[in-house]
């Protein structure tokens, strides 16, 4: 069918791969630091272009038909009437709209209001409380505020020669806080519940659509947020569940429809495909890794994870909940870590290391049971991360977990989701394949892990863990599991 390519732009580069349309196989890759601060909060987004022009150098694009373009979530550019940048884009990782985020909780009227109108209730990196922020911090610079982008739709509209018309999808649409992933709708009311007053907002495109094509005869896919991508170009489906370790972690599955939570705990996104990305998040994943590594002296990860293995499942009855920056599931924000179990023979190295261990994925196993419980089916589970590679993670997960783990080979699976969609873009308008359908290329390359007869070890640790929890967070849960 030709030839495709995907572009990932996140918080600190721009990765291009170039794919072959039909198997997905990848022939040719370009990457490119963004020429920022690692750490800035907010950007001036001409700096993503210089990235990406930088990564698409040499010919990388050449033969190229379609691309697809992935972007870092939760970022708002701000465009005034002519489309011009009112500011810089306020990104991701801005927690300056922590206050403005419990104002609006409370301008609708509490947590479970917000999760009933759009399947998520605000945080501070969601651009519905950043509009909130800029009303109340920089009024004059959000009533010059026309219009709002985030990061993947501002870059199609570029590709794109700025026309008239600005396109989202429904992936990074979920994650503004405006748009409801049940109902497929914005809510303009919010937009001017958080900015004061309305705004024009990009037209929200299905998966297989294109937004348009380039001068050059470029045909450029509707794009999605980072997250949806990724999952796109793992190809993981229902039944399948992905849990990120990063400082903190991330517990998404593929379901059918979205979910209204009233907890608060679980994000409803929509996929790239036309399904649904139920989402909770954890504050607190590797950083209780590093946490312990730090306590016992110890070089790295790596040496935490052979001592772990020196211990029995269990930890000699320590118990760590993880909780050291407070927690989001469950909803103990101001809460701390506690060590638990504390005897003569179990304050060993090797108990504090394993129960590090135990204890966040114990947790995650919590975020993963948040969303069994509300029906979502989960047979394996995607391990992501630097540290899914850890003897440690990999000996315990599947039996903490219950059920087959995969751990994908390190690949640009955001890059390969957009490049997958450009794929299924271009051949719905060749007529080749049924814009219901994606383009069947290989999943990724995989570790396979099974709990086999470790099992009952597995269940007996979560008892262990969920006691401890139980009797210092009583009713944590309550409303979730």
């Amino acid at each position: 069918m030709g030839i495709v390519a995907g572009l990932d732009s996140s918080s600190a580069f721009t990765h291009i791969v170039v794919c072959d349309a039909d198997t997905g196989a990848v022939l040719r890759q370009g990457y490119a630091a963004h020429p920022v601060e690692a750490k800035a909060t907010e950007v001036d987004p001409q700096v993503w272009l210089l990235s990406l022009g930088e990564a698409a150098t040499g010919g990388l694009l050449e033969g190229v038909q379609a691309i697809g373009v992935s972007a870092q979530q939760h970022g708002l550019v701000p465009l005034d009437r002519q489309g011009n940048l009112v500011r810089p884009a306020l990104l991701g990782n801005d927690k300056r709209a922590q206050v403005a985020a419990a104002d609006l909780i409370d301008g609708l009227g509490g947590r479970q209001a917000w999760a009933q109108a759009v399947g998520a209730v605000p945080q501070a990196a969601q651009p519905v409380s950043k509009l909130r922020w800029l009303a109340r911090t920089e009024p004059e610079a959000a009533q010059r505020v026309a219009s709002v982008l985030q990061p993947h739709d501002w870059l199609v509209w570029q590709l794109l020669g700025r026309p008239n018309r600005r396109t989202t999808d429904r992936g990074a649409a979920s994650g503004t806080g405006y748009w409801s992933a049940e109902s497929g709708a914005y809510r303009p009311d919010l937009v001017e519940l958080a900015l004061g007053h309305q705004a024009a907002l990009p037209e929200v495109l299905g998966p297989a659509d294109a937004a348009g094509t380039t001068p050059e005869g470029l045909l450029i896919s509707a794009g999605t947020g980072e997250t949806m991508a990724a999952a796109f170009g793992l190809g993981v489906g229902p039944g399948d569940a992905v849990v990120s370790l990063g400082a903190s972690g991330s517990v998404m599955a593929v379901h059918h429809e979205a979910l209204a939570d009233p907890s608060g705990m679980i994000t409803s996104f929509a996929d790239a495909t036309g399904m649904h990305l139920p989402v909770v998040y954890t504050l607190n994943a590797v950083r209780a890794l590093r946490g312990a590594a730090e306590m016992l002296g110890l070089e790295g990860l790596e040496e935490l994870s052979a001592l772990a293995l020196k211990s029995t499942p269990g930890a000699s009855g320590l118990v760590l909940l993880p909780y050291l920056e407070g927690e989001r599931t469950p909803h103990l924000p101001h809460t701390a870590g506690t060590l638990s179990g504390l005897r003569r023979e179990s304050m060993k190295p090797e108990h504090l290391a394993r129960a590090a261990f135990e204890g966040m994925l114990c947790s995650l196993a919590d975020a993963l049971d948040v969303l069994r419980g509300r029906g979502v089916e989960v047979r394996r589970v995607f391990l992501l991360g630097a540290a899914a590679e850890l003897p440690a993670v990999q000996g315990l997960a599947p039996a903490v977990f219950g059920t087959q783990v995969v751990v994908p080979q390190p690949a640009e699976y955001a890059a390969l989701g957009a490049a997958r969609q450009a794929a299924w873009a271009l051949g719905v308008s060749q007529g080749t394949l049924d814009p219901r359908t994606p383009p069947a290329w290989q999943g990724a390359a995989a570790q396979v892990l099974e709990p086999g007869d470790e099992l009952p070890v597995g269940q007996a640790v979560r008892q262990q863990y969920r006691a401890t929890r139980d009797q210092i967070h009583p009713g944590a849960f309550d409303s979730a599991l």
